[in-house]
């Protein structure tokens, strides 16, 4: 499989010049090995149980290889962890040790947080601009940046190609794999997580069908502030039994250590001009297609009258992978600004340096009316020259700036 270049590529390569250690952090099948692999002379690959024994008898062998060493799904034997930050905290030099892990263990393992030892990056499945299937023509990091520069671009997707790309998946060994065989491997990875992945990370699943039904209630309330209780009630089966509220905390709790579930923050300002603002989190999958296979859509059921509301959801996931993808080479955050009241929302708040932002709203249609952009104009009232930029992205043609200032920028032509 070619190996498509990923926008953390760069990140990890300027930490890796000046860091010890690293450590790539994400779900299963996001990439990170490959990615990783590619930088290291000598891999441990701990999904192996040899090569995992080995370190296990004697965790000191890490330290007799020069270069840089790679530590692959390092919480299966997290003593490594501690083995790495000792050994940085002995002077290791830049570049040293690159760790990959899909699981955050839980307390009462024997780590140490790694704290100014070892950088933490986070990677997810791939972008659109990420997937070779587009060509970007705006960047995050210029708008972000308030560069004067012209919004233009034009590109022939459609509605229905960005909903081909919401069920395609960004997972990089899915992806391109005929339609039928990808649904087969989603509904795989979603079967391990719950029959091996969540056991062996220590929690058992007694009634996996009863997780299946709150992970559908979860991927129902995809880019929305659904309350837990909601979710709750959601998941009640035919019969009327529910799971406890503890339950689906612990489904929630243990399923964010395996990074399935990636939620967008309440946005929270450096300076809060605006009074109250709701912090509840927008429910967002790691990836929108395993969403759209817990809730049995494909392309054409989306497309269809009464998929319609779930598309735009689905769509808004899309978008929401592709600007946080972005964000991590700009290093800014994201999050989502909703009232206290819910009388103003803006679907996505991108903070750089010095709390300058960029507001983005997401619309699947491919034209903007005055009114769509109203929470904007709002933003940009109450923050003034704080606001770097305001976004609305598309399934539009042409990327162009409107005479208010508004960026309109279809999805397929935003970049890092």
């Amino acid at each position: 499989m070619v190996y498509l270049e990923r926008t953390l590529d760069q990140q990890l390569d300027a930490l890796l010049a000046v860091a010890p250690a690293v450590a790539v952090e994400g779900p299963k099948g996001v990439g990170k090995t490959d990615t990783a692999a590619r930088r290291a002379e000598t891999s441990w690959m701990l999904d192996d149980q040899d090569q995992r024994g080995l370190l296990a008898a004697d965790a000191s062998r890490l330290r007799r290889r020069s270069g840089t060493t790679l530590v692959d799904e390092w919480q299966r034997l997290p003593e490594t962890w501690d083995v790495v930050r000792r050994m940085v905290d002995d002077g290791a030099e830049a570049g040293s040790f690159l760790l990959t892990g899909s699981a955050t263990p839980t307390d009462g393992q024997g780590t140490h947080s790694g704290a100014g030892r070892i950088l933490s990056l986070r990677m997810r499945p791939m972008a659109l601009h990420e997937r070779g299937t587009a060509t970007p023509t705006v960047s995050l990091q210029g708008l972000l940046d308030g560069e004067a520069e012209p919004i233009e671009g034009e590109t022939d997707w459609s509605a229905a190609d960005y909903l081909a790309a919401v069920v395609e998946s960004g997972f990089p060994g899915i992806r391109d794999r005929p339609a039928l065989l990808r649904e087969e491997l989603l509904d795989s990875y979603l079967d391990r997580i719950i029959d091996r992945d969540l056991p062996d990370f220590g929690f058992t699943v007694r009634r996996p069908e009863t997780l299946r039904r709150w992970l559908a209630a979860y991927a129902a309330a995809s880019s929305t502030t659904t309350k837990y209780s909601e979710l709750l009630d959601a998941t009640t089966a035919g019969d009327g039994s529910q799971p406890s509220k503890s339950t689906t905390i612990a489904y929630r709790d243990h399923l964010t250590q395996l990074w399935l579930l990636d939620p967008v923050p309440g946005w929270s300002p450096t300076a809060n001009s605006f009074g109250r603002l709701q912090q509840a989190p927008k429910h967002q999958l790691a990836d929108p297609a395993l969403a759209a296979r817990l809730l049995h859509h494909d392309v054409d059921s989306l497309m269809s009258p009464h998929g319609a509301s779930t598309a735009g959801r689905l769509v808004e996931s899309l978008a929401t992978l592709g600007v946080r993808v972005a964000a991590g080479a700009a290093r800014a955050r994201v999050g989502h600004l909703r009232t206290g009241n819910g009388d103003r929302e803006v679907d996505l708040i991108v903070e750089g340096r010095g709390g300058r932002v960029v507001g983005i709203e997401v619309k699947l249609a491919a034209s903007v009316t005055d009114r769509d952009l109203r929470h904007l104009h709002w933003l940009r009232e109450r923050m003034g020259d704080q606001v770097a930029d305001l976004v609305v992205l598309t399934t539009g043609r042409y990327a162009y700036r409107r005479q208010d200032g508004v960026a309109v920028v279809p999805l397929a032509l935003l970049g890092a």
